[in-house]
């Protein structure tokens, strides 16, 4: 049996994040606000927090404030933004051999302290075309890259890469 002393208690809004991230799960796999459905994903939602809320841990770099909601669209507007411009950069430089390629393995830099925010960074670089997370160390992030101009250095890499997705997740995560 697995030891789980050493895993702190989460606060009450963690729970509440827990129930409704469950709920959202239910009603995204069921396909329906039919109210049998509804009160049986409250039931299982309410079942999950309780039983497993001490695993959820991840949840605890969240920053519980009433303006999260707006902080995540506007994170998830310019992700769309930004995934839309890397795969036309990605496609440009697919279709006109003239434009350059020059991968390399760069070295990034994050302020985001929890797991859940260096994950949700992870992935968001990994989403766009031209670049891929391959390991993520600490504060460092391994990030293979499909066009590294010539002479470029952790600072430079890390602002290209990586700044405006930490901005804007750093508004709603820890």
């Amino acid at each position: 049996m697995e030891h789980t002393a050493d895993i702190p208690p989460l606060s009450w809004p963690h729970y509440l994040l827990v129930f409704f991230v469950s709920l959202l799960l239910w009603v995204l796999l069921t396909g329906t606000f039919d109210r049998q459905e509804l009160v049986a994903g409250v039931l299982v939602s309410a079942a999950v927090t309780l039983l497993f809320g001490r695993r959820f841990e991840i949840f605890t770099g969240f920053r519980f404030s009433w303006l999260a909601p707006f902080h995540i669209l506007s994170y998830l507007g310019y992700f769309f933004v930004a995934l839309i411009r890397a795969n036309l950069d990605l496609a440009a430089r697919v279709l006109a051999p003239s434009l350059p390629i020059n991968p390399a393995l760069v070295e990034i830099r994050t302020g985001l302290k929890s797991p859940l925010g260096r994950m949700l960074l992870a992935n968001s670089i990994t989403l766009t075309p031209g670049t891929l997370t391959v390991d993520v160390v600490d504060d460092r992030l391994l990030v293979h890259w499909v066009y590294c101009p010539p002479g470029t250095d952790l600072h430079q890499a890390t602002e290209r890469i990586s700044a405006a997705f930490e901005r804007h997740l750093s508004r709603f995560l820890i």
